[in-house]
């Protein structure tokens, strides 16, 4: 049995602050969203690059406050060329040879964003 990655699933309450901030803010893409009625929460898949997260506004899916880990190559320099007033994340060195950046959701959900680095890393 081979075990493909996890997605995260972060509890959202807006559908436009959540596109705000993933999309027009870390640029993600949405890939696919569903929603079976017009007033009906929605089900979002957003992508960029391998990563992929879902949002969801259902009640009971999870609730806010997860956090996810995801590996990159730089992103720190890019978000300061779009200033966010709500966020100004600040990089820190890791113990594991490493560079997190950390931003909170409008939702109270985390994203860690690693750098490696190490020339040859293993996750």
């Amino acid at each position: 049995m081979k075990l493909e990655a996890p997605t995260s699933l972060f509890r959202i309450f807006d559908y436009q602050l959540a596109q705000g901030f993933y999309v027009d803010w870390l640029g993600f893409q949405i890939d696919w969203e569903h929603q079976s009625a017009p007033n009906a929460p929605r089900y979002i898949q957003l992508s960029r690059g391998a990563a992929a997260l879902h949002l969801t506004e259902h009640y009971g899916d999870c609730t806010p406050g997860a956090k996810a880990f995801i590996h990159v190559e730089a992103l720190h320099r890019e978000l300061a060329t779009r200033p966010n007033p709500n966020m100004n994340p600040g990089i820190e060195d890791a113990p594991w040879n490493g560079r997190i950046s950390q931003v909170i959701d409008p939702f109270g959900n985390c994203l860690c964003f690693n750098q490696s680095l190490a020339r040859n890393h293993h996750r």
